[in-house]
Formats: C-alpha cells, structure tokens, sequence
C-alpha cells in the first residue's frame, strides 16, 4: 500500500476531527494513577471488560497507597475476569510501590521513569503521557497499525515503525489527539475482518483494495 500524500493525510484528520472534535479514551478514569492502571489492565484486554473491573477496584483504591494498603489477592478478586488477571494484579501491587518509593505516590511524567515500572511498556507509556499529561505521543495497538497500514496513512513493518511513521506524518495540529481518532476509527469503522468503508468518513481517501460496498 502506498504511502498518502501529505494533502490527504491533512485531510484526513481534517474530517475525524469534524466527525469528533474531542475524542477520549474508552477507559474509565479518575486521575493519572486510575489511567495508568487501567492502561496496564487492557492489555489484551477490552476497555469494556477493564472497566467492568476497575469500577469496584477504583472505588476502593485511586491511589498507590489504598492500593497496596488492599493488597494483592483483593486486587486480583476484582480483575479475576481479565485475562492474565494473575500476573497483572502483581503488576499493580509492584508498580503502586514503586511510584510510593520512588516518585511520592504520583504518577511520573518522564517517559523512562513510566517504564521502568511492570506491567508499563513502551505502548502504556504513551497512552499515560498522551491522556493524562497531554503529550503528542502515538500510542500504536493493534487498531491503530491497521489502519495506518490499510489505509497508507503510515504504512510500517512493525509497531514502532508505524509510531515512528506517524510522527513525521501526522500534522502538529492534529497529534495530541491522532492516537483516539484513529483507535476509534480502527475499533468502529475500519474493522480488522469487515471494514465498514460505507460509513467511512475517509473511504475516498484510502486505496485499500478490498473495501466494503453498502449492503454487504
């Protein structure tokens, strides 16, 4: 798939900016704290399932301390319904400790410091900084590289490629929000086994070969 020229990427965020001017994660949060453990839940993981889970579990605990003050097998009781539930409520405890520790409680807003904790890699990071401290970062899931591929918006080999891709091409106007345009799009329009190109605000835009015609 080719790459889309600069004109089409200007307007292609052009019109998911119109079509949502103020897109938000699906995630259900409170402050930096309740993001990122959020974050460090979804993987592979729905945000409708996290937050089936995270409701009980943040009313009990928003903050490093409650958390590791509930410990660690009352975490897992509340998150027993995601997958790798076991290793992700040890994660939890870990990273609450550390952010005790070694940042007074608060979530850090460097880069480095958000992934030296577990659970938290370079995709988790990027959501933190982008949706909690307002950061142009490109958090790049599974959506978002199928759309950027299908589409020729940022055609890349792998996850960074793509993100890295996405940097450069992404115009300053549009980057703080490009990560929740284009999950969204990915989740509900530009499907992984049916793309629903009829009701795709772009469809002119992309030279995907396979689209979808109205009615099928």
């Amino acid at each position: 798939m080719p790459a889309l020229k600069r004109a089409a990427i200007d307007e292609f965020f052009r019109r998911l900016c119109v079509a949502n001017p103020h897109p938000q994660t699906e995630l259900e949060y409170s402050n930096p704290y309740t993001l990122l453990v959020a974050v460090v839940l979804s993987a592979q993981a729905t945000d409708v399932g996290v937050n089936k889970a995270t409701r009980g579990l943040f009313a009990l605990a928003d903050n490093p301390a409650a958390m590791v003050a509930l410990g660690e097998p009352v975490v897992r009781d509340h998150v027993k319904t995601i997958g790798l539930f076991k290793t992700k409520a040890a994660n939890v405890i870990k990273l609450s400790q550390i952010l005790l520790e070694k940042h007074g409680g608060q979530v850090p807003k460097r880069r480095e410091d958000l992934e030296e904790l577990p659970g938290v890699g370079r995709k988790t990071a990027n959501v933190v900084l982008n949706t909690a401290f307002g950061e142009p970062t490109i958090a790049v899931d599974t959506h978002i590289f199928r759309v950027s591929n299908r589409t020729g918006l940022a055609p890349g080999k792998d996850v960074e490629a793509v993100e890295q891709a996405l940097l450069k091409r992404v115009p300053k106007t549009y980057r703080l929000h490009a990560h929740h345009w284009l999950i969204l799009h990915g989740r509900y329009i530009c499907k992984a086994r049916k793309p629903d190109c009829p009701a795709c605000p772009v469809h002119d835009l992309c030279d995907y070969p396979a689209k979808t015609l109205a009615g099928e």
